[in-house]
């Protein structure tokens, strides 16, 4: 059932990037955010360029320059208003871009709805019924420390994991069932809410293999901290032998 620690997506200690993308939206967000990054290096090389030269060239045992005798300059006013303006023109192409992506809702080809409790997670396959006409529901809840064996990730494995196919549209409906919480897997990029009384939707499409994990991202009481999200993807053919195993 479980899987060596060295096949697992999940965050390594002193981590200051992304973890290996899963899903076509979460490269969007990594390359998004590549792109950002080599303009924040630009101004930042800049105004440290503009600092220093202000700082070493007007001093005023070096010279007889006085902020007094400057009042105000035309095209340094147009210059540092229109660098800004045009920088986020740049920027907001493939921002929206991505946005627009986020949303896009394909046909999905199968639904699981999530619902949060304190302090664990439901699953529940809404597409297969047994014969009395009731879906696949289970519970998930944190591995007990007692039952971790070597290769297991403490604090963030799980007794039941969420099965899905790879290379499938999958739509995730989301709730909960007393407060506030967050369905994150940064793998997948997904990370939405869980509001009680209300359903949030959000898109996945899985194109490989792997155990990707996540947690509770809202500050849900005593125990917010022990309850992960684990989902491993399997290929099709697989996933329906496993839907027939549990249905049976």
């Amino acid at each position: 059932m479980y899987t060596l620690k060295a096949l697992c997506d999940s965050a390594k200690p002193w981590q200051y990037g992304y973890q290996d993308p899963a899903t076509p939206i979460m490269r969007g967000i990594i390359h998004l955010h590549n792109n950002i990054m080599f303009y924040l290096i630009i101004i930042l090389c800049l105004v440290c360029w503009l600092l220093f030269r202000a700082i070493f060239k007007f001093r005023t045992e070096k010279n007889k320059f006085s902020y007094k005798d400057f009042t105000h300059s035309t095209p340094l006013e147009i210059g540092w208003t229109l660098s800004p303006a045009l920088l986020l023109i740049l920027l907001s192409g493939p921002s929206f871009s991505l946005l627009y992506a986020i949303d896009e809702v394909a046909n999905p080809e199968m639904t699981i709805k999530v619902v949060g409790h304190q302090w664990y997670w439901s699953y529940e396959y809404t597409d297969a019924c047994k014969t009395d006409g009731e879906s696949i529901i289970f519970d998930s809840y944190i591995l007990n420390s007692d039952d971790l064996t070597l290769g297991i990730l403490r604090l963030l494995e799980v007794d039941n994991r969420l099965v899905l196919p790879t290379n499938t549209h999958i739509r995730v409906i989301i709730t909960s069932a007393d407060v506030l919480h967050s369905w994150c897997v940064p793998s997948l990029g997904v990370k939405i809410d869980a509001c009680p009384g209300r359903l949030n939707m959000v898109s996945m499409y899985i194109d490989r293999l792997g155990v990707f994990y996540g947690q509770c991202s809202e500050i849900c009481g005593v125990n917010h901290g022990f309850m992960p999200i684990v989902v491993h993807t399997i290929l099709p053919e697989s996933y329906l032998s496993f839907v027939e195993s549990k249905l049976s």
